[in-house]
C-alpha cells in the first residue's frame, strides 16, 4: 500500500473536523475539559497520549 500525498492531507482534514465537533456542540464543557487537563501532571498525560497512539496504530492496522 502507497501512501499518497492526498491521502495525508484528507486524514488530516478529518482529524480537524472531528476535532472540532465538540467546541462547536459544547464549548462550555470543552472548556471545564481543557481546565481538568491543566490540573493532570505530565505522567498521566503521556500515559493518556501514549494509549490513544497504540488505539489509533492497532486501528490503523485492523482497517489496512
Amino acid at each position: 500500500m502507497s501512501l499518497k500525498l492526498s491521502d495525508l492531507v484528507a486524514a488530516f482534514a478529518l482529524l480537524l473536523v472531528i476535532d472540532g465537533i465538540m467546541p462547536f456542540l459544547n464549548p462550555t464543557a470543552v472548556k471545564r475539559m481543557l481546565a481538568r487537563l491543566l490540573e493532570l501532571g505530565d505522567r498521566d498525560l503521556r500515559i493518556a497520549g501514549f494509549v490513544m497512539m497504540i488505539f489509533g496504530v492497532a486501528l490503523l492496522f485492523l482497517v489496512s
